[in-house]
């Protein structure tokens, strides 16, 4: 793996200790409520113990998953306009109030709507989390931010599986009250403690007078085409080719993620193993990552974003093809460590590489866009995943290893094309990366 990020920063450990307070914050209050966020976790086992159907759950599912990508792109379109502090306070403070009328409600149509809406709102925060972690950093603090943040995310949820389960045998009601209540205190954390970052100037790109080259507002900013403080719109961002192809790759990384929940267990069981075996494959992962994946994202905090991405994606694809070859447990877990080892590598180095593309005004839009594209993903996958995993396991394996390749294909720089438009370093398409540095124009925000 060749290549290095910009020289000049602190080193991943430095960049550790002087994350600014926000950082420490914001993940500390994510650990609290990934904690406690029982909703998605444990709604089937509500469901089931309401004898409600098979397709009732399918139901409140799809309207959870609908919900979340509504919820991802709404919450970055806030955290551009009314700032990150409060739309990640609205965000919790909502969906406290909406998850605790879950277990009032024995309507279907009302519950389906309810969950729905819930979904809207437990995501809104999400695009504003990572906009401050990323907001007027460099490359190796937006990396040291995200792993911190995703440690925290890992304890919580590793927790809260364990807590979900125990209160789930008492009582699904109080279940649903305790997240409620993390989701409350998430939202008071937030409100009274965090602070959002000074705003940059925006950006905008003119032409040189010889048509050489661009000017850029921001030089830290890696999008690729024109923008005016007066146009941060979803349709702006959507214009940068660069984030378009950062969103394919999310959805197909994590399409072929999530099928460690659907061809994993389903494999574990048509070897002979129990359940008990695909826990046990699974504690494994999370034990990986909350042990090494700050050391593993700090060990290549100075490679280039592109190829530590390409590397990740390539072992997870090629860690759960593998699985299709495992006939028992040690082998098991070499395919979990493999892929295991392709998530640590991905995780913390696409948000902070995503922080290197996004315009200063157009940050939370970015990342609105990306959950929106893990969400779709990771909502997609399992039924695509079940279909083609019941016609044809062979054809399910080699669809998840041709989708890893791809994946990491997706991660690399696009080669030029000679005579075309931008190809000589100008035009919409035009990246400052990719050409000669780009000089500053400030312009006001206002």
């Amino acid at each position: 793996m060749s290549g290095t990020a910009p020289e000049g920063e602190l080193r991943f450990r430095d960049s550790l200790r002087h994350l600014p307070p926000r950082v420490w914050i914001v993940s500390a209050g994510n650990l609290v409520n990934r904690a406690g966020n029982f909703l998605p976790i444990f709604i089937v086992l509500y469901l089931a113990s309401k004898h409600r159907s098979a397709g009732a759950a399918g139901l409140v599912l799809g309207a959870a998953g609908i919900g979340n990508i509504l919820g991802a792109t709404l919450g970055g379109h806030l955290a551009d306009r009314i700032g990150r502090r409060w739309t990640m306070t609205v965000s919790a403070l909502l969906t406290a109030g909406l998850t605790a009328l879950v277990p009032l409600v024995g309507n279907l149509a009302l519950l389906v709507g309810l969950v729905g809406v819930t979904g809207v709102a437990s995501q809104l925060y999400r695009p504003a989390a990572a906009a401050l972690l990323v907001d007027g950093m460099d490359h190796q603090q937006r990396l040291a931010a995200s792993g911190v943040f995703r440690f925290g995310m890992n304890v919580g949820a590793s927790i809260g599986g364990v807590l979900g389960g125990l209160l789930a045998s008492r009582s699904f009601a109080w279940l649903f009250y305790s997240n409620a209540m993390a989701s409350l205190a998430f939202g008071i954390l937030t409100a009274i403690l965090v602070r959002d970052a000074p705003r940059p100037a925006a950006t905008v790109r003119v032409a040189d007078g010889d048509g050489g080259g661009d000017r850029d507002a921001d030089a830290g900013s890696g999008s690729g085409i024109e923008h005016t403080a007066a146009d941060p719109s979803y349709r702006t961002a959507l214009a940068d080719r660069h984030l378009r192809r950062f969103l394919a790759m999310t959805f197909v990384a994590e399409f072929v993620y999530v099928q460690s929940t659907v061809g994993l267990p389903l494999h574990v069981t048509s070897v002979g193993l129990s359940a008990e075996s695909f826990g046990l494959l699974i504690g494994l992962n999370g034990l990986l990552v909350l042990i090494c994946e700050l050391p593993l994202t700090g060990a290549v905090s100075r490679r280039r974003p592109e190829y530590v991405l390409f590397l990740g994606n390539l072992l997870t694809g090629a860690g759960l093809a593998l699985t299709a070859f495992a006939g028992s447990m040690a082998w098991l877990a070499a395919t979990v460590v493999l892929w295991t080892a392709g998530e640590m590598l991905y995780a913390s180095m696409a948000a902070a590489h995503l922080g290197g593309l996004s315009p200063p005004h157009l940050v939370g839009r970015y990342q609105g866009l990306y959950a929106a594209a893990i969400t779709a993903g990771t909502g997609l996958g399992p039924l695509i995943g079940g279909l083609v995993y019941t016609s044809s396991t062979k054809v399910f394996w080699l669809l998840v290893g041709a989708a890893g390749l791809w994946s990491a294909q997706l991660c690399l720089p696009p080669r030029r094309r000679a005579g075309r438009p931008g190809a000589g370093g100008t035009g919409p398409d035009h990246h400052p990366e990719e050409g000669r540095e780009a000089q500053p124009i400030r312009i006001s925000n206002q």
